[in-house]
């Protein structure tokens, strides 16, 4: 619980951000703002969580190490990640031109609203540096145990951001523009400050060794895992892309509505997955320390507190969905649609309490292969529910595929945790 509760209530909180900035924009009562937001905000998390390997990555390796009692090279997996974060960062920015033409190229969208998420997009594709190697000083931080100075910095960035969305849009009349000018300056806001919280906390730390850090053998090794962690996060995103972007073929209202009821899906996966980045810890010091009954109690534990949250979050939607709904938007059409499905949000955790644990054993244990294929058959599986049911049913249709998803990705990896748990002696 003390690794958990932090990152817990730091998950939430992200969502939550989200959840603002789309209420900040309902309040405008314009369906073509949100659905502007939607999709540029999912199109950069998208581009930005294909580089999410630097947080998984560096938790799994930094765990194992301080299960070790290697601090050199702990310090050295910080180093490496915010080097790559870095490159990744200012490569991204590079080319954006291209990531945002091919963005649009399938997006099914209104020309109005892709209009304003370009001018949201161009504003905040200039903090991907921040952000991405803001993902390496999570993943060392989650793996030393420090949740609390995650939980800090998470509320940092996103109280500034909610106060600078109420400034800029409602105070300034700054529109969709203004959301992305909040998000900016907040996400290199977090940055600088996670940069000083690790100084602090690796001042009791060996000396940096430069060759220690470019060392060949161990380069390789975090970039194959890394590969493959890549590959399963742009599977995963193909997956809530592709939900986004068809959504959007319903209609601009139908657009909206995904937009408010993603947030709440969000919010009870992020809740999930504090638990999950708790199994990594301690998932990841049992594979250190080959330790086979630690590892098992690790997952026992948080198994319990996983599907515990899964639950909770399903009753709180099922009975206040509707409040939450109406505080999101003034727009009556996107309430209604919005109203009309929340099955699928209270359903929502129920389905992704075990793709979220076991992603986060496979990750503390540096499993990237099984990950990476099962991800894989995930997809496959998502596709072809995707294009049954939408024949069948329509924009429910859409939403049944997405929960398919979530089935097959934590069942189809839970085959394989009986070798995992085999392979440590």
């Amino acid at each position: 619980m003390s690794i958990a509760l932090p990152i817990v209530l730091s998950n939430i909180s992200i969502p939550i951000l989200g959840a603002i900035d789309t209420g900040v924009i309902g309040q405008l009562g314009n369906a073509v703002a949100i659905g502007a937001v939607g999709i540029g905000a999912i199109i950069l998390s998208a581009v930005y969580w294909l580089f999410g390997f630097l947080r998984m990555g560096t938790t799994g390796f930094v765990a194992q190490a301080y299960g070790r009692d290697d601090t050199s090279e702990v310090l050295a997996l910080l180093v490496r990640g915010l080097l790559i974060g870095l490159a990744c960062g200012f490569f991204v920015i590079l080319i954006h031109p291209i990531l945002f033409w091919l963005s649009f190229l399938i997006s099914p969208s209104s020309t109005e609203v892709e209009l304003l998420a370009l001018d949201y997009m161009s504003i905040r594709i200039f903090s991907a540096p921040a952000i991405i190697a803001t993902y390496a000083i999570m993943g060392w931080l989650i793996a030393l145990e420090k949740t609390k100075y995650v939980l800090i910095l998470q509320l940092a960035m996103n109280g500034l951001n909610a106060a600078l969305d109420f400034w800029f849009v409602l105070g300034m009349g700054w529109g969709v523009e203004g959301v992305a000018w909040a998000t900016f300056i907040a996400e290199w806001f977090a940055f600088f400050m996670g940069l000083g919280v690790c100084f602090a906390l690796s001042q009791n730390f060996p000396k940096i060794d430069w060759s220690l850090i470019f060392s060949k053998t161990k380069v390789i090794a975090i970039l194959v895992v890394n590969r493959d962690i890549f590959l399963r996060s742009f599977m995963l995103e193909i997956i809530f892309v592709s939900f986004l972007m068809i959504s959007g073929k319903f209609g601009d209202v139908e657009l909206a509505a995904t937009q408010i009821l993603l947030q709440f899906l969000h919010i009870s996966a992020y809740g999930m997955d504090g638990f999950a980045f708790a199994a990594e810890v301690l998932v990841g010091q049992a594979v250190g320390k080959s330790n086979r009954s630690m590892l098992r109690d690790a997952v026992v534990k948080s198994g319990v507190w996983t599907f515990t949250i899964a639950v909770f979050m399903a009753f709180t939607y099922a009975f206040l969905g509707g409040f939450f709904i109406a505080i999101m938007t003034t727009s009556n059409e996107v309430r209604l649609v919005s109203e009309n499905f929340l099955i699928f949000i209270v359903l929502g955790p129920i389905f992704g309490a075990l793709p979220f644990l076991m992603d986060g054993i496979f990750v503390g244990a540096t499993r990237s292969v099984d990950m990476r294929n099962m991800m894989f058959l995930s997809l496959i599986i998502y596709a072809l529910s995707a294009y049954i049911f939408i024949d069948l049913y329509g924009f429910y249709g859409l939403w049944v595929a997405l929960l398919v998803s979530y089935a097959a990705r934590g069942i189809s990896l839970l085959t394989k945790y009986p070798r995992l748990e085999s392979s440590i002696i």
